[in-house]
């Protein structure tokens, strides 16, 4: 399976585990980000026209070094899934999102007829944290992952989206079943248990495969036997939700 998501660092947190926790299942999962730290949607679609080597190409989960414009990447090979994402300050207004997911998907679609499209739904920051607070003005992080919820669910049925992968209401489980920390900066995903959950949860979005027993545990930043069970028992559970 290929897959390529036209995202930022939040798509990068997501992707780092991604190839290898299929690896673990005997699965083949090459996966390909096209990498700005910090990029809107407004800022794809201005690449989608100017057709500029703006994106540092990532292959499964790390850097390549190679500069791609999304025409580029979006011909490279027969892609089966491609995602796209706002950018996570500006995900829970749906106003931001258009008219440009409109054009980029329009754009992706004609270019790759049969890959099927995924919204990635990105997370909410850390609660009391000041991007929370004060750039938002959000008094809890619920309300953010609320409104966020629901713009992305606006988003992928506008434009007929194959699929959602909640990343931010499995943060927003892991929270609730204890987790202490699921960031590393207030609003990036944990080197360590943030991002090997999101590899779960798009592991089982994207396969349907269970995730119980699945063995990879070489994570970037240590996470305890307890914790991993909760993320895999978090995603297991928003899964089902999604009928996965």
């Amino acid at each position: 399976m290929d897959i390529l998501s036209i995202g930022n660092s939040f798509s990068k947190d997501a992707q780092r585990y991604l190839h290898q926790i299929a690896k673990a299942d005997g699965v083949e999962i090459r996966c390909f980000n096209l990498y700005i730290g910090g990029c809107p949607l407004s800022r794809h679609y201005r690449n989608m026209l100017s057709e500029e080597r703006a994106y540092t190409l990532e292959m499964n989960g790390t850097g390549t070094g190679f500069p791609v414009s999304l025409k580029e990447a979006l011909l490279n090979r027969n892609w089966d899934l491609i995602t796209v994402q706002q950018l996570s300050s500006q995900a829970p207004d749906y106003d931001t999102y258009q008219p440009y997911l409109d054009g980029l998907v329009e754009y992706v679609r004609r270019l790759v007829p049969k890959a099927r499209i995924a919204v990635h739904q990105t997370w909410a920051y850390e609660q009391g944290s000041r991007r929370l607070t004060e750039e938002l003005h959000y008094g809890d992080y619920k309300e953010m992952l609320r409104d966020l919820v629901s713009a992305y669910q606006r988003a992928a049925e506008h434009i007929g989206a194959d699929l959602v992968i909640p990343s931010g209401e499995v943060f927003g489980s892991m929270l609730e079943k204890g987790i202490e920390k699921v960031h590393r900066d207030t609003f990036h995903a944990d080197l360590g248990l943030g991002r090997y959950a999101l590899g779960l949860l798009w592991y089982r979005f994207l396969t349907g495969n269970d995730v119980a027993e699945n063995t990879f545990a070489e994570l970037d930043a240590e996470a305890s036997p307890e914790e991993i069970a909760i993320a895999k028992k978090c995603v297991t559970e928003v899964a089902r939700g999604y009928n996965i």
